[in-house]
C-alpha cells in the first residue's frame, strides 16, 4: 500500500508505507515542505519509546508543515556471521502506527531488493581506523555496512537534517565523521538515550530478555551511574580542596588540606587523596562501573563483558588517567544470547576552571 496517489488531489494523509524508491522521491518531490524543513530518522524497525522521541524531535525541528520520513529497513550489510539478521523482529504495522503518532509524514520501509537491487553493493563506505575499535572490533565490518546504508538513505531522503540516538554512541560518531569527511550537506542531530524506569537503555533486543536475564541486564545502566557518581564525587571533593587556604600547591598539600576537611577514607589512601585533589582519575571511574559489572559477572545468568571502555569522543579512543573534558564510557555485554550495548556521557574537570 503507498501512502501517495499520484492520481489524487496531492495531499498527504496520515504516515503509511512508502514501499518503493519510486513512491519515495514522489513524495519527496510533492510533499518535502518548504527548504530547510526535512528531517529523517533511521531505524531497522521494532519501534520503541526512544525511536518516538527522535521522531517527535525530527518533527519539533521542521514544524508542523515540515516533512518527517521514517526509515524502517534491517540492513543486511551491518550484520556480520552468527548474529541476529533473520531474528530482528519485524513489527512493520506496530511501526507505522507510533510513527503516525508520533508526527512522521511518511514512513519508507523497502526490501533489501529494492535497496540493493542486483544484490548486495560491490561498492562501499568503510569507517576507517575508528570502525575498527570497540563495536568494530567485536563486528568486524559492521560499521562499513552501517555508512553505506546510512549514505544511501542520506541520498534518497535529501534530508536538511537527520536525528540518531546517542545510545549507539559509536554509531553517531562515525556517521558524523562520514557526513563530515565526505561533505554531505546534513546536519547530524544526536539525541540523548531513553530509559526504561528501571534504567535499562531502550533496545529492540530488550524483548529477547527473560526476567532473569533482565534482572542481570540491569548491571549496566547501572554501572554507568555508578561511575557517573564516583566522578561527581571527585569533582566536588577536588572543588572543597582547592577552596581551601594554601591548597593551590603540591599535591601533598592538597592531600593534607583534604584530610584537615575530615576526609577520613580519602586520606587513608595519599595516593587516592592526591588524585581526587586534582580532579579525579579516569581509572577510578573505569573503576567504579569494573565493580559493578564484577558483581553482575557471578549473577546466575551471568553477565560476560565484551569491552568497558572510557573514550574521547573524537575518535574513540581510551583517554589517559590525566583526562580534562569530554569523554565517554561506554559497554557491551551478553547476558543469555543478547548482546546489548549502553554508554553514558562524562566531563573530566567541571569544577576545576570555577575553583582555580
Amino acid at each position: 500500500m503507498s501512502l501517495f496517489d499520484r492520481n489524487g488531489p496531492g495531499r498527504r494523509g496520515p504516515a503509511e508505507l512508502v514501499p518503493t524508491v519510486d513512491d519515495l522521491e514522489y513524495a519527496r518531490a510533492h510533499f518535502g515542505g518548504a527548504p530547510g524543513r526535512s528531517a529523517v530518522v533511521m531505524t531497522m524497525g521494532a519501534l520503541h519509546e526512544g525511536h518516538a522521541t527522535l521522531i517527535r524531535a525530527a518533527r519539533e525541528r521542521v514544524g508542523k508543515n515540515g516533512f518527517v520520513v521514517v526509515t524502517v529497513f534491517v540492513n543486511p550489510l551491518q550484520f556480520g556471521a552468527g548474529e541476529d539478521l533473520d531474528r530482528y523482529p519485524r513489527t512493520l504495522d506496530a511501526d507505522l502506527e507510533l510513527a503516525s503518532a508520533n508526527g512522521a509524514s511518511a514512513v519508507f520501509a523497502p526490501s533489501a531488493d529494492e535497496v540493493y537491487p542486483g544484490g548486495q553493493p560491490q561498492v562501499r563506505i568503510t569507517a576507517g581506523p575508528m570502525g575498527d575499535l570497540l563495536e568494530g572490533a567485536s563486528r568486524p565490518g559492521h560499521f562499513d555496512g552501517v555508512l553505506t546504508v546510512v549514505a544511501k538513505l542520506l541520498h534518497l531522503t535529501s534530508p536538511d537534517v537527520a536525528f540518531f540516538g546517542q545510545k549507539d554512541a559509536q554509531q553517531l560518531a562515525v556517521i558524523r565523521r562520514m557526513a563530515r569527511d565526505l561533505n554531505f550537506p546534513v546536519e547530524i542531530v544526536g539525541v540523548p538515550t531513553v530509559r526504561e524506569t528501571d534504567g535499562l537503555a531502550l533496545s529492540s533486543r530488550n524483548r529477547y530478555l527473560s526476567a532473569r536475564e533482565r534482572h542481570t541486564a540491569l548491571a549496566l545502566s547501572r554501572a554507568l551511574f555508578a561511575a557517573r557518581d564516583r566522578l561527581a564525587a571527585q569533582e566536588a571533593l577536588h572543588a572543597r580542596a582547592v577552596a581551601l587556604p594554601g591548597a593551590q600547591g603540591r599535591a601533598e598539600t592538597r592531600a593534607e588540606a583534604l584530610s584537615r576537611l575530615g576526609e577520613a577514607r580519602a586520606a587513608a589512601d595519599t595516593h587516592a587523596v592526591a588524585q581526587a585533589a586534582d580532579g579525579g582519575g579516569a581509572e577510578a571511574v573505569r573503576a567504579a562501573a569494573r565493580a559493578v559489572l564484577d558483581e553482575a559477572a557471578k549473577a546466575e545468568p551471568p553477565l560476560v563483558l565484551d569491552y568497558l571502555a572510557l573514550i574521547d569522543p573524537a575518535d574513540f579512543t581510551e583517554v589517559e588517567d590525566t583526562h580534562r573534558g569530554e569523554a565517554i564510557l561506554a559497554l557491551a555485554a551478553r547476558v543469555g544470547t543478547t548482546r546489548l550495548i549502553d554508554n553514558i556521557p562524562l566531563t573530566f574537570g567541571a569544577t576545576q576552571g570555577a575553583a582555580t
